[in-house]
């Protein structure tokens, strides 16, 4: 009983839920905008990096190897204290783009490596039959890559929800830091954190379970659920 009460007192009381709600939005606002920017823009070094022009690819390669493999909080850092610190640029925003920047490369990467996955004898037989190069794209790679790189596209978003809780060294007072303050202002660290986790558990199994419920609806709408 004596714990319960101490959960109410950190997370409930006195407002505390509103505080954590803020933080929680705010981590859902930042993930959203740079998945939906990421993913624009990894579809564009997709293209690129596949284009038979050698430039292009180059550029391509290079921009995902750079974005790849460097640190998301350094990018972070490196936008708001040095490219765009005289921007005017708000940190939601500098937070954003970074995240997009991010996204983009693993996205790109995880678009073409299930295009190479796709069945391209399928495409031929559709331009045989008169369908044009964006109608076999449409109607015949775009379904079989979606359904490809869909599940490491869950992992991109559930990675994503993950790297925004560095947010908080630009100022942004996400629901990590928001933990981080309520942490320090009851002394309750422990349960403070497990709680926190608990949360960003939550809204990944929210993630999980949007793109279980498209695997289902797939499989009903082809007929194979329960074989």
């Amino acid at each position: 009983m004596e714990e319960l009460t101490l959960i109410h007192r950190i997370f409930f009381a006195e407002g505390a839920w509103l505080t954590f709600g803020k933080g929680i939005l705010v981590t859902v606002e930042i993930s959203l905008l740079a998945l939906f920017l990421g993913t624009l823009l990894g579809a564009g070094l997709c293209f690129l990096r596949m284009s038979h022009n050698p430039l292009p690819r180059l550029f391509a390669r290079g921009c995902i190897s750079l974005l790849r493999g460097s640190p998301v909080l350094m990018l972070l850092m490196l936008l708001f204290y040095g490219v765009l610190a005289g921007s005017g640029l708000s940190p939601l925003a500098v937070a954003v783009l970074a995240f997009s920047l991010h996204t983009s490369a693993h996205v790109a990467e995880l678009i073409r490596g299930a295009i190479a996955a796709t069945d391209y004898g399928e495409v031929e037989a559709a331009r045989s039959l008169g369908f044009s190069k964006w109608q076999a794209f449409r109607l015949v790679t775009l379904p079989q890559l979606i359904r490809i790189a869909r599940p490491m596209y869950q992992s991109t978003i559930v990675n994503l929800i993950q790297w925004t809780s560095v947010v908080g060294y630009i100022t942004i007072t996400d629901l990590t830091r928001v933990i981080y303050n309520t942490a320090s202002r009851t002394m309750q660290p422990m349960i403070t954190i497990l709680g926190g986790m608990v949360i960003y558990l939550a809204m990944s199994y929210c993630v999980y379970g949007i793109f279980a419920y498209l695997d289902w609806r797939d499989k009903q709408r082809d007929g194979t659920l329960g074989a």
